[in-house]
């Protein structure tokens, strides 16, 4: 192939691309005019709320709790196990989740002879 044809593809690609970037941007073009036409007084959707502005500071005069090296933070109300101890079972405590399936197993892979 000689530099004359190749010069000659290349045209014709660039071409090619240019034409298919003019007629996508027709196609926006026309799209955007058949919506601001159809109806101006229309508004469009959002998919996501808008960010929300962050809730007013109320406790402004009191300072934060000094925190100490090696506390725990204390949670209200305390954290309960998902699962309850026999004793609180016999109590009348039900678990918080549903027991868990039986693992399925698949028998043992048998050893090469």
């Amino acid at each position: 192939m000689s530099p004359d044809d190749r010069k000659r593809g290349y045209r014709g690609d660039m071409l090619l691309a240019s034409a298919m970037v003019v007629a996508g941007l027709a196609v926006c073009a026309v799209s955007v005019a058949q919506l601001k036409a159809s109806n101006p007084d229309s508004q469009m959707a959002q998919a996501t709320q808008p960010l929300q502005s962050s809730p007013p500071a109320a406790a402004e005069d009191k300072p934060p709790a000094d925190s100490k090296p090696g506390d725990e933070r204390p949670t209200t109300p305390a954290p309960e196990p998902a699962r309850p101890d026999t004793q609180a079972q016999k109590a009348g405590a039900t678990p918080a989740l549903p027991p868990a399936p039986a693992e399925k197993t698949a028998p043992p892979i048998p050893d090469r002879k």
